[in-house]
């Protein structure tokens, strides 16, 4: 007790101003800030999880049309079903859980994804696995598939969903849940207007070509989406995005077999 009760006295009668005060004081105050992060860091990281898992979900509902002002997110998210789909083969696969499967580093690990020779949506490697979702009708039939889809635009990658109604042709929606795009122009393509452009566009023609285009201008209105204004590299990397992930080397192949009953 008596050689604390002497460090403290010692501590004490140093100079306010002097070199070894100010060091110690320094040092004692970052260490217990360093302490407080810490724990904040370890005890809100559960939070953080659910609060993004419900910001996930909310844009599914939000892409198929589900959301509305007091919803229960989760619950109303529970009719959807998450399945595991293999790009290679265009089937579903039960290799993995859907409930805890990471698409983001999955498309990150060598064993899990291919790096893309060709690459218009500019994502570097593509995973081989993808987590979609499934929303049926009471009686067992289906309603819709939401697909993950992402890209880079101008100065970020955006990440985001699009919902197909049950022809796997039509569009029903767009959502873009992260990106980084420049505030009153690429960012616009969280402007509801814009995204209303997408409802009842077709993906595909009669012959299975994929028609589908961000543009300024075309003849094909069914087809057509007007690109955003002053935002010609983000409407590009949209573009791009959509066609890669709606093509052959991104969900082409899985529609196909959905809607033959062969996934």
């Amino acid at each position: 007790m008596s050689n604390s009760n002497n460090i403290f006295a010692k501590f004490k009668n140093m100079p306010v101003d002097g070199m070894a005060k100010t060091i110690i004081v320094a040092t004692t105050l970052c260490f217990i800030c360093s302490m407080v992060v810490s724990f904040a860091a370890v005890n809100l990281k559960s939070k953080q999880e659910v609060n993004k898992a419900l910001d996930k979900q909310k844009n599914i509902l939000q892409v198929a049309g589900k959301y509305y002002e007091g919803v229960n997110i989760q619950k109303t998210f529970s009719s959807f079903e998450p399945l595991i789909v293999d790009l290679e083969n265009g089937k579903f696969t039960n290799k993995f859980d859907p409930l805890v499967f990471d698409d983001k580093k999955a498309s990150q690990d060598p064993l899990l994804s291919i790096a893309l020779k060709e690459d218009p949506a500019s994502i570097g490697r593509r995973a081989n696995f993808v987590t979609i979702y499934l929303l049926k009708n009471n009686d067992g039939s289906l309603d819709k598939v939401i697909l993950p889809v992402h890209g880079y635009g101008l100065w970020s990658t955006l990440y985001g969903f699009i919902a197909l109604e049950n022809n796997l042709n039509d569009i029903f929606g767009l959502q873009f849940y992260q990106h980084a795009e420049t505030p009153g122009l690429g960012a616009e393509v969280d402007n509801p207007k814009w995204k209303a452009q997408w409802k009842g566009k077709k993906l595909n023609n009669e012959n299975g070509d994929l028609m589908i285009q961000v543009a300024k201008t075309s003849k094909e209105k069914e087809y057509h989406i007007d690109a955003l204004a002053g935002a010609t590299l983000t409407s590009n990397g949209v573009n791009n995005l959509v066609k890669f992930w709606m093509g052959q080397s991104g969900f082409k192949k899985f529609l196909k077999n959905l809607k033959n009953g062969e996934a």
